[in-house]
């Protein structure tokens, strides 16, 4: 990466004006988890159209009077994210904050989702609104099955949607998330709610990473890219379990509630890019 380069980056990662879209990115990620819990809700109960993915969150929230304009801050919002993401990967963490490699790369990945995000926001305001998730990931799961070696990149996509449910559901146990907040200025009481809130949205996020895995690893093994299950058909696979819908229902209010522990990172998080220390 070049100097300019480099500099910009820094340069747009210590306006202010990033700082407050960043947190905007937040509140776009915390309605984006709390939608598709909520349409998951309405699947265990029996009622609903939309998917229970990002394709039906946002077309939830375009049907709203001034959805497209919530659309396009989140767009922004989920573009701040990214940049702010690339930044610690590039510059680090505070010192305070534990400034390790592995933070760096984790931080790295965090930039590709919220890009992503970004994208397939921008993409859906541009009339490109694609199709559900379960579709997507059973077509490039065949995609891939086609092409030589391609069974066993599979095999380690589903290895890393395994291993990050199982980091996600260790953080939520361990409660780590609570170092990405400013607990400092929180009351106890907002501080216990927090708390909850991380803990079970983390834990319903990280049940769906081990699904994912386990549904796309089943593919690869069986050579049946069918078997491929993206988000909304993940979820719908806990109402197969012996707990039948409220198993979809917990799971789902689990995602819901993830959503809410977002809008709380928004107000608490450490966002502030003169903290880093660049």
């Amino acid at each position: 990466m070049t100097t300019d380069v480099q500099d910009g980056i820094k340069q747009a990662a210590g306006h202010p004006w990033f700082h407050h879209m960043a947190r905007v990115g937040l509140v776009a990620r915390g309605l984006l988890y709390f939608l598709i819990g909520w349409l998951a809700l309405q699947v265990a109960f029996g009622g609903g159209g939309k998917e229970a993915d990002r394709t039906g969150a946002l077309q939830a929230v375009a049907e709203k009077p001034g959805g497209p304009v919530v659309l396009w801050l989140m767009a922004a919002g989920f573009a701040a994210l990214a940049l702010w993401q690339y930044a610690e990967a590039v510059y680090g963490r505070p010192v305070s904050d534990g400034d390790k490699p592995t933070k760096r790369l984790s931080s790295a990945a965090r930039g590709v989702v919220y890009t992503a995000g970004c994208a397939g926001t921008l993409a859906f305001l541009l009339g490109h609104q694609g199709t559900s998730s379960d579709k997507q990931s059973k077509t490039i799961t065949a995609r891939l099955m086609s092409e030589p070696g391609g069974r066993w990149l599979v095999l380690a996509i589903a290895a890393g949607f395994v291993v990050w449910g199982v980091v996600v559901i260790a953080g939520a146990v361990r409660r780590t998330f609570l170092d990405e907040l400013r607990t400092a200025e929180m009351s106890r009481t907002v501080r216990r709610l927090v708390q909850f809130l991380g803990i079970a949205g983390n834990t319903a996020r990280g049940l769906l990473g081990l699904a994912v895995g386990a549904f796309l690893a089943y593919a690869a093994i069986t050579f049946e890219p069918d078997k491929a299950r993206g988000l909304d058909g993940a979820l719908r696979q806990f109402a197969d379990t012996p707990a039948g819908p409220w198993g979809l229902a917990a799971v789902a209010a689990g995602v819901l509630t993830f959503g809410l522990y977002s809008f709380c990172q928004a107000r608490y998080g450490k966002l502030d890019p003169t903290r880093q220390g660049w």
